[in-house]
């Protein structure tokens, strides 16, 4: 097995970018520039740009209009392709200098070399996330290794060494910084039929005593691993990095999030089965409180993965997936494992019955397995989203009104504490 950070991995595959050149950065007083970016809930996108003099800066000659900051509109998920060369404004929130390269949560400045330019996570222009191959019909991305982010110093900077005068040179960020996806760790795991990238994320300041839960992300269909895009299922929505947010969730979990190859839904469950026994038994995972989070093509890995071997995951959520067939779901009856099914009324990709199949065969084989229809009814959800639900209209990607409301990933989390009713959680 091969272990690599992420952080240096999507710094080279990321959003490097060209320096503006020495002489110019001596006219404009900017030693260098460094993206921040943040995954929103429909994906990565530069949420600051952290602008580096040679001197403190002096926060009163700042404000919002001191900077212009241009990004491409492109979005893989509506965009065709061309639209990387089109670009817009971006638009600055908030201005301060700080004595590192980021994000104060007050906004407030604080003596240092550094100016932050925080943006508007509205915009439509600065994600992260392109297109990468389409060998046919279904395409897979990456994170753009050319993201073009620029920024202008337009108006006048008064630092300790004296004036900065505006200048028209455009800058782009020679370094980043990826919040919260650079915390995670890339490593290959080679144990099963194909070699599986994975990413995965230990708390913090874990307890060596103690065991926690985890949480297994499986990605659509276009965050498979084609070759050279390791890692983009932690950028390209929110479920893995919502995991490790406090924002998102509480209580602290382990997560891992496996990057098959598209060989075939079977295949890539087995290996998944495989990593995911081979973490819980290399890590200190509490076996009791293993759950699995669906975006789309995942699903069908995760109800193989629970048809052959039931009682693998604790609890299931599936955000607009495909059906279970009812063979498999009379195989995960036999364990009676809690499901969470989301889907989008208007999911121009798969159609919204796979969402209410898949819940009426559940609770069938639930029944039919010895559940009352009220308990079968508690154990499958389901939740169906109409347009409104959406704050970006991408109405296949359910994941978004999924993990916007916290009850969803918060009952998740708690199945194996009812479980575990006795022994506390």
């Amino acid at each position: 097995m091969r272990t690599r950070h992420v952080a240096g991995l999507l710094v080279a595959a990321g959003l490097a970018g060209a320096l503006a050149s020495p002489a110019a950065a001596d006219v404009a007083g900017i030693r260098g520039v460094t993206a921040i970016t943040r995954v929103y809930t429909y994906g990565q996108k530069v949420a600051a740009v952290a602008v580096e003099y040679r001197a403190t800066v002096d926060p009163r000659s700042l404000d919002r209009g001191t900077f212009a900051v241009s990004d491409s509109i492109y979005n893989f998920r509506y965009n065709p392709v061309e639209d990387l060369a089109k670009r817009a404004d971006r638009t600055i929130t908030r201005v301060y200098t700080n004595g590192s390269p980021a994000l104060r949560a007050s906004g407030r400045s604080t003596p240092g070399r550094f100016v932050i330019v925080e943006l508007a996570r509205s915009d439509p222009g600065g994600n992260t996330v392109i297109v990468s191959r389409c060998p046919t019909r279904l395409c897979s991305v990456t994170v753009n290794p050319d993201q073009p982010v620029e920024l202008v110093q337009r108006g006048d900077i008064r630092t300790a060494r004296g004036k900065v005068p505006g200048s028209p040179t455009a800058h782009r960020p020679a370094r980043t910084t990826n919040l919260l996806v650079d915390d995670f760790t890339l490593d290959t795991f080679t144990g099963g039929g194909t070699p599986l990238p994975y990413a995965y994320h230990l708390p913090r300041h874990r307890d060596p005593h103690r065991v926690y839960p985890l949480v297994v992300i499986l990605p659509g269909h276009g965050m498979g691993w084609d070759g050279d895009n390791l890692g983009v299922q932690l950028a390209a929505d929110i479920p893995a990095t919502a995991w490790v947010s406090p924002e998102w969730t509480q209580g602290e979990f382990i997560v891992l999030a496996p990057q098959n190859q598209r060989v075939g839904a079977p295949a890539e469950a087995a290996d998944m089965v495989a990593l995911v026994e081979h973490f819980t038994r290399t890590h200190r995972v509490d076996r009791d409180r293993v759950y699995a989070s669906t975006v789309s093509y995942g699903s069908t890995l995760a109800w193989e993965a629970m048809a052959t071997h039931p009682g693998l995951f604790t609890a299931a959520l599936i955000t607009g997936g495909f059906q279970v067939s009812a063979e498999q779901a009379a195989r995960i009856a036999t364990d009676r494992t809690p499901v969470w099914i989301t889907h989008g009324r208007n999911d121009h990709l798969l159609p919204v019955a796979y969402g209410r199949n898949s819940t009426q065969l559940l609770r069938d084989a639930y029944t039919t397995a010895g559940a009352g229809p009220a308990e079968a009814a508690n154990l499958v959800r389901y939740t169906e989203y109409d347009n409104d639900a959406f704050t970006e209209p991408d109405y296949h990607a359910a994941f978004g009104p999924t993990y916007e409301d916290p009850s969803i990933p918060q009952w998740l989390a708690a199945q194996g504490c009812q479980r575990l009713a006795t022994q506390g959680c």
